[in-house]
């Protein structure tokens, strides 16, 4: 068994509810989504990465284990692409398993042997060249449905783009509320774009949306903190 892996690199988690957390990353090479906001291009096509087989990444992980460190965190391109391969590799470890993911494949989610943690993207009409396929929604309200029946930690992060509307983004917000079978212990986080430099009246437009979303579930609006602290 092997998969396409971009680099594994020890940092800070610079997004989420972990954000601040030291943790080992694990970026897969491949994605089944094309989003224009996405900062790590490199990590799109599967042809990018290195074959490594899970004995491979376990060695390197184990290398650059610290202390501080608690979490390892898979994350891409798109990481449920290789739920086998992330199951292989979180055996070796006690440490807490993180999967950041676009949620669009529930079944490969599911398979997934031992999760700790999960951070999933709802992803926007705005985040997209063309014409929004309404299949992706569907399958990331699943992902959130399964998380929460196995109980399972999982928060909802939501990136939003100068270009973003109110009146778009709530419908969005009251879909998933409407949608979710349990919502009482679901966070949404709000994260604005990098560069923030490119935003205008930026704190206005933030009220705005935490606003919406503080109708229906508990909300943080959390910019992306590595890009501010100019680390990986």
């Amino acid at each position: 068994m092997k998969a396409p892996i971009i680099e594994i690199f020890s940092s800070f988690q610079g997004e989420g509810l972990l954000i601040g957390e030291r943790q080992i990353f694990v970026r897969f090479a491949g994605c089944n989504l094309n989003c224009n906001y996405c900062d790590t291009n490199d990590s799109k096509s599967e042809k990018s990465g290195t074959l490594m087989t899970p004995e491979e990444v376990s060695s390197e992980i184990k290398k650059l284990m610290t202390p501080d460190c608690k979490t390892i965190s898979f994350t891409g391109g798109e990481p449920s692409l290789y739920p086998e391969f992330i199951s292989e590799v979180s055996k070796d470890f006690k440490l807490k398993i993180m999967l950041e993911t676009n949620g669009t494949l529930p079944e490969n989610i599911d398979s997934i042997e031992k999760l700790d943690i999960v951070s999933l993207d709802i992803k926007l009409p705005e985040h997209f060249d063309g014409d929004f396929d309404s299949s992706i929604f569907l399958n990331e309200i699943k992902s959130l449905n399964l998380l929460i029946k196995k109980s399972i930690n999982v928060y909802c992060k939501v990136v939003i783009l100068p270009s973003t509307k109110i009146k778009s983004f709530k419908g969005v917000v009251e879909k998933l509320s409407e949608s979710i079978s349990n919502k009482s212990n679901l966070k949404i986080i709000i994260q604005p774009s990098s560069p923030l430099g490119e935003w205008k009246d930026i704190n206005f437009k933030l009220f705005e949306f935490s606003e919406v979303v503080g109708q229906y579930f508990d909300v943080s609006t959390i910019p992306q903190i590595h890009k501010i602290l100019d680390i990986e």
